[in-house]
């Protein structure tokens, strides 16, 4: 961190801590955060950008947070003048309250432009990354710009840290990945063998750009599949403001899924299933955490597609990452073929090399991401640290 001048503060008050989130996952980090910071530190004091999870427990957002949550480079640019005006209104906030520490949790985009004002303007305010970059799969020169305003990164995977100090990033700490730390909290999940009416889950994303994009090449999927004398119970988990668009979407397919929502009818469908077809994203780790084969399908955006150079990462699928190994197989962009996602599926939902193989990866893949303490936790001690150091 740069040497400047001192804050000056009360010292009798709880320390500041400035948090800004942009979309639900980030409010879901920034709670569990919050609470963590509290019981080590209760006279802790907070401001910034909350969502739900937040606001509940009595902290107040700058401007809604749905202002800037946005995915993909297409959907950024298009947002572009909104985000540059919350960009500078929170950087501004920022410089007012003079906290002793500012966290920004996830979005990326928003995150760096924010901590370049900041640290331009008043190099003494210690700035925490909550999630770091995705710099293994694309841009990985994003990692030494990030030390340049960038203190200290809160990684959710394991191999983080060491691929930012390889690229020249700033220090970081392994913190644990919230999902593991879930899903462990419900009971222990084991390999099995694939039930006598097989369970095959179906996964178009969360998006509904993603969803649209990605549902015709699932039906095809299926009616391979069908076709080819294989019979299984299709489930779709969707989120409830999905749910109506995607029951029309698959309406006139010739094998229909069952849509379920709601996290316990979610848990209960990854808990029985033998196999899935998911969009690529976070919902992988949850599978293989739950120890159900998979295969992962995208499709980009026409904005990624055009700078698709720039991608340099060997995978996408977090599993892959972790276990530093070929685990889930992808099909990405016009790889992505019915045919042969149809016969990859198959085999995932018999006994045989290809099921196997993926349950072996992620019980290493688990083993890699193990931490003796909850992630919320871990990251309010580092947090706290630099709140006490920006104090001093």
């Amino acid at each position: 961190m740069a040497s400047g001048p001192k804050n000056s503060r009360d010292a009798s008050a709880g320390p500041l801590v400035y948090l800004a989130v942009g979309e639900e996952s980030g409010d879901a980090l920034g709670a569990e955060l919050v609470t963590a910071i509290r019981a080590i530190s209760p006279s802790a004091r907070f401001a910034g950008l909350a969502g739900t999870r937040m606001q509940a427990l009595g902290l107040e957002s700058l401007f809604d947070i749905h202002d800037i949550a946005v995915m993909g480079l297409a959907a950024v640019v298009a947002r572009l003048p909104t985000l540059l005006s919350r960009i500078s209104r929170t950087a501004a906030d920022i410089l007012r309250q003079k906290p002793d520490v500012v966290v920004l949790i996830d979005t990326p985009e928003f995150s760096q432009r924010v901590a370049r004002r900041v640290r331009a303007a008043n190099p003494d305010i210690p700035i925490v990354k909550y999630v770091c970059p995705s710099v293994w799969g694309w841009r990985p020169g994003r990692a030494r710009v990030l030390a340049r305003y960038v203190d200290h990164v809160l990684a959710l995977l394991p191999f983080e840290p060491a691929l930012l100090a390889e690229l020249g990033g700033p220090p970081a700490t392994y913190v644990g990945h919230p999902v593991a730390r879930r899903i462990g909290a419900l009971g222990p999940v084991s390999r099995r063998r694939p039930a006598a009416e097989p369970v095959l889950l179906v996964l178009p994303g969360s998006r509904r750009s993603v969803v649209r994009t990605l549902m015709p090449d699932i039906r095809r999927t299926l009616e391979i599949f069908h076709s080819r004398g294989n019979r299984a119970r299709v489930l779709l988990p969707t989120i409830e403001r999905l749910a109506g668009e995607i029951g029309d979407l698959a309406a006139d397919w010739p094998v229909r899924p069952e849509i379920v929502t709601g996290e316990a009818e979610k848990e209960n469908a990854f808990r029985i299933a033998d196999a899935a077809l998911a969009a690529s994203g976070t919902v992988l780790l949850e599978l293989a955490l739950y120890r159900v084969p998979m295969v992962s399908i995208y499709r980009l955006d026409w904005l990624m597609h055009r700078v698709r150079h720039l991608i340099t990462g060997w995978s996408a699928a977090l599993p892959n990452l972790i276990a530093d190994d070929a685990v889930v197989p992808e099909r990405i962009g016009d790889m992505v073929r019915p045919g042969w996602i149809a016969r990859a599926l198959e085999g995932l939902l018999r006994e045989g090399p290809a099921r196997n193989a993926q349950l072996d990866g992620f019980e290493r893949m688990a083993l890699a991401m193990a931490t003796t303490e909850a992630p919320g936790t871990i990251a309010a001690r580092k947090v706290l640290e630099f709140a006490i150091s920006g104090r001093a």
